[in-house]
């Protein structure tokens, strides 16, 4: 009987002990069910040879991945991601720090323009996409219309069937859509910043670069991590601006890897190829976000 109870108030301590870890398994394991079988189905789906028009299930092997490497469009696909990537996400994350920053002290109407300058988020991305590529029209859109007020006469730019403008179309829909997003939650986190450092380092005589450079970013950095690392995750699934804006056109000149997938799966109707091209695009980016976690850990 000691033993007995012995173990069970061993027992209780460990239910006491890790309480909030019981009441969230059921919830973990639900979210790892849900995010994992997709995954899972999807790799056995990519070792067969299923089309919509022929479901053949017999195993093919890696038949899918050797066609996949020798597929240059794949990879171009690839390269077309992380390129837009790579211009929209540094504009994105300077623009928002810096309207942070502008908008960080109090003044009459803040609220207001605040809630004026969120409204690109909450429109539907194949809206706002559609509604870019009306306005990038070479012929009646405003935004040549707008640049021959500077340059004396309407330019003939074709923004969005150019492969020299094509870029700059998707990036400026881009930055024009989730700016505001990263300027929310970088306005949160300099709100937050202690004032009490920032006097502190102006008192020593350090310039106001200085202090944004020592004391607040250094404050805000996790949060301005976060923020890449998100913005960074949807700039590598970017389909809807991309589909509405020039599906993937000229060509295949502005086709990222979520348009090819697209394009493989439902415009071609390949099931099993376009499976192992979700399976590797899905293991590439998990590669890249554990490297950007590793360092951002490395830096703390």
């Amino acid at each position: 009987m000691p033993s007995l109870a012995l173990r069970s108030s061993a027992f209780d301590t460990l239910v006491d002990r890790h309480f909030r870890h019981i009441l969230l398994l059921p919830a973990l394991i639900f979210l790892l069910a849900l995010g994992t079988l997709p995954v899972l189905y999807n790799l056995f789906v990519s070792f067969q040879d299923i089309t919509m028009l022929d479901e053949n299930r017999s195993f093919a092997g890696a038949l899918n991945y050797q066609r996949l490497v020798s597929d240059t469009r794949f990879w171009e696909a690839w390269g077309h991601t992380f390129l837009i990537a790579a211009i929209a996400l540094p504009i994105q994350i300077v623009l928002g720090l810096g309207l942070g920053v502008l908008f960080l002290p109090e003044f009459p109407g803040k609220r207001v323009f605040v809630a004026l300058m969120v409204l690109p988020t909450v429109i539907s991305p194949i809206v706002a996409g559609a509604s870019w590529r009306l306005m990038f029209d070479h012929q009646f859109g405003p935004v040549n219309q707008i640049l021959g007020w500077f340059m004396g006469e309407t330019p003939v730019i074709l923004w969005t069937t150019d492969p020299s403008f094509v870029y700059p179309a998707i990036v400026i829909l881009e930055v024009w859509a989730h700016t505001p997003f990263v300027f929310l939650l970088l306005l949160a986190a300099l709100a937050q910043v202690d004032r009490s450092l920032i006097d502190a380092a102006e008192i020593d005589g350090a310039s106001r670069w200085t202090v944004f450079r020592r004391v607040v970013l250094p404050t805000i950095r996790p949060v301005l991590f976060t923020v890449i690392l998100i913005r960074f995750v949807d700039l590598m699934r970017l389909f809807d601006f991309i589909y509405a804006l020039t599906q993937g056109g000229p060509g295949t000149t502005s086709e990222t890897i979520s348009v090819y997938m697209y394009v493989q799966g439902f415009q071609q109707f390949a099931t099993s190829y376009t499976g192992a091209l979700a399976f590797v695009s899905i293991v590439v980016t998990s590669i890249l976000i554990f490297f950007l976690m590793r360092r951002a850990s490395l830096e703390r």
